[in-house]
This record gives C-alpha cells, sequence and structure tokens, in this order.
C-alpha cells in the first residue's frame, strides 16, 4: 500500500488548528492509502505513527529525512509516494513545501509553488485578481512600520480601515481600527505575524465564502456559506471560538448565489489552483468583492465551512478526497 503523507502544523500561529484539520482529513481519507500525519515545527520534521498496546493505540514520533522524503521506522526505510499540504500558513500555505515535495519529485493535491505563493500574499494576489476586473478593497501596502503616512490612509482609504499582515493566517493580527489614534498599534500587531502588512477600506455588506475543488468532470462549485460574526470582523474568536453563526446556505438569491459561484471559478482558473480552494467575499448589495484566498481551508470540525457545505450537498469526505486525488494525481 502506496503512503500518503499529510503536512500539517507549520510555523505560523495557526499550528494546532493545522493539527486538527489533518487529523480529521485522516480520518476520512480513502482506505487504499496508507496515511501519515507530517508535523512540521522549526528545526524538525516528525511523522506521527501508531502501534497497538496492551493499553490501546499508543502514538509516537519518528524523524522525517526532509533531503528524501523518507522515515525509519523497525529498520525500514519508508518513502512518501504523495502528499497533501495542510499547514494554514508559513512554510505550506505559501508554496515551500510545494518547492521541496517538487525537487524530490514526490506528487502532491495542492496548488503549485507560483499558485501557493500568489495566492497567500493578500496584496499581491488582489492586485493580480483586479487587473482581470475582479473586485478587491482599495489598499495600501506597507512593508515597514517606518512607511506608515496617517494622513495618506485617511485620504486615500477614510475610516474604519482593515489592517492584516500580508502574508499569514487569516485569523491572527487582523484588527479593524476605527480611527486615526488606533492605526499604530494596529500595524504593531500586524507586523507580528507578517514580514508585510496592507490597510484596506472597510467594506460594509454580507460576508459569504464559497468552496471551489476539481473533479475529473469539471470544477465543482459548493453551496455557499454566510458567516455572521459577533465581534466586528471575523476574528480567531469569531472563526473558532463560537463567536459566531454560520448559514448554509447563505441567505441570498439564486442570483447572487450563481454569481459568486461563478466568480470564484473564474478566480480558481486565474490563478491555475487545485484541490479544494474557499474563497471569501463581501457582498456589499449585490457587488461581490474578494476578501482572501484560502487554500488550506479548515477541516477541524464538521461544523467547519467546507465540511458544512459538503454535508449540505450531501458528499461524504471520502468520496470528497477520493475525487481531487483522482483527478489531481490522475491516479
Amino acid at each position: 500500500m502506496k503512503t500518503f503523507g499529510i503536512f500539517c502544523g507549520g510555523y505560523s500561529s495557526e499550528f494546532p488548528i493545522s493539527i486538527k484539520s489533518a487529523t480529521t482529513i485522516q480520518k476520512n481519507f480513502p482506505k487504499d492509502w496508507n496515511t501519515v500525519k507530517i508535523i512540521v515545527n522549526k528545526g524538525e520534521w516528525n511523522v506521527e505513527l501508531s502501534t497497538d498496546t496492551e493499553y490501546g493505540e499508543m502514538y509516537f514520533l519518528v524523524s522525517l529525512n526532509r533531503n528524501n522524503m523518507t522515515f525509519i521506522t523497525d529498520g525500514v526505510e519508508t518513502k512518501i509516494d504523495a502528499a497533501l499540504i495542510y499547514t494554514h500558513g508559513d512554510p505550506g500555505e505559501n508554496g515551500k513545501i510545494g518547492a521541496l515535495l517538487d525537487i524530490n519529485n514526490i506528487p502532491y493535491l495542492n496548488s503549485s509553488v507560483l499558485s501557493s505563493a500568489l495566492s497567500f500574499d493578500k496584496w499581491f494576489c488582489n492586485q493580480f485578481l483586479s487587473s482581470f476586473g475582479i473586485n478587491v478593497a482599495k489598499s495600501i501596502l506597507i512593508t515597514d512600520k517606518s512607511e506608515l503616512d496617517i494622513e495618506s490612509i485617511k485620504n486615500e482609504l477614510g475610516f474604519p480601515v482593515i489592517v492584516k499582515p500580508t502574508d499569514s493566517g487569516s485569523s491572527f493580527g487582523v484588527s479593524k481600527v476605527n480611527s486615526e489614534n488606533e492605526l499604530e498599534k494596529a500595524v504593531d500587531v500586524a507586523f507580528i505575524e507578517g514580514k508585510s502588512v496592507v490597510i484596506e477600506e472597510f467594506l460594509i455588506g454580507k460576508e459569504v465564502t464559497c468552496g471551489v475543488y476539481r473533479t475529473i468532470d469539471g470544477l465543482v462549485t459548493l453551496p455557499l456559506t454566510e458567516i455572521v460574526s459577533e465581534n466586528e470582523i471575523l476574528d480567531y474568536e469569531a472563526k473558532y471560538l463560537g463567536k459566531s453563526t454560520d448559514y448554509t446556505p447563505a441567505r441570498i438569491s439564486d442570483e447572487l448565489t450563481r454569481i459568486i459561484q461563478q466568480e470564484s471559478k473564474k478566480i480558481y482558473q486565474l490563478l491555475k489552483l487545485k484541490s479544494i480552494v474557499r474563497i471569501d467575499f463581501m457582498l456589499c448589495e449585490t457587488v461581490p468583492y474578494v476578501i482572501e484566498i484560502n487554500t488550506t481551508p479548515g477541516f477541524g470540525r464538521a461544523t467547519s465551512f467546507v465540511p458544512a457545505m459538503l454535508k449540505h450537498a450531501n458528499i461524504g469526505l471520502d468520496k470528497f478526497w477520493s475525487d481531487i486525488i483522482e483527478s489531481e494525481l490522475k491516479i
């Protein structure tokens, strides 16, 4: 039986969320693969294995050789045959693990290195999409705090604004800033999570998200989910600690649903994405604006956005991953 490595963990603040996502995926992965979680930490990458004992199933870690993507148990060397990258942030969502797999000629389900890197960076991704007529928020990029020009931000964007790291997980370092007095602190918080910061105009509307993936029969768009946060923005508390209410399908017209699903397919194709992707929009009256592209959307709970979409569409998780493997790996 071939071995499928699910890379998880990573270097961002969403490490534990990634582990939960990978655990759910592993439990629902097609049974014709031997799946192992590869836990990525700074300094070491370990393969999580299990063994049966008189006390029940016990888990242990063995080191992954990143030079050839192998690990050794009981003197036997096993090579990863294929992979799914599921770190929420650096070094997976931005394409770095994909590059290492490419060097080792190991196929993976995820988008290419270029597509991953482009979609991960909120600033560059939005500039790319806007050049094709996709609606995005007006924004200003800051690569160093010394570039912060409050007067320019006030004149170009007005207040409130959204401040976020361009190159990190979406749930951390994100702030809504209501006045210029709050801006400097918000920028400091964002720079903790990322190397550059984007300041965006605040869009007022209904937040909806769309899941897209490819099968051998073509692109599939899932039912939209509407997200209503109890907080001012969809932050960590709202997303993971129950401070939001989700509605699947979204409470919008069939026509607007169709428009957003078609826009999602267009974005998926423009960025040359692969596997499951979740695209977040702010629906301002009847105009959808792209907020973010998520190439490793959360799977940690049954109520996570994509699992909820799949449930409403009556698509089982094992069937879902089988279809993606068949399409993306051609096996």
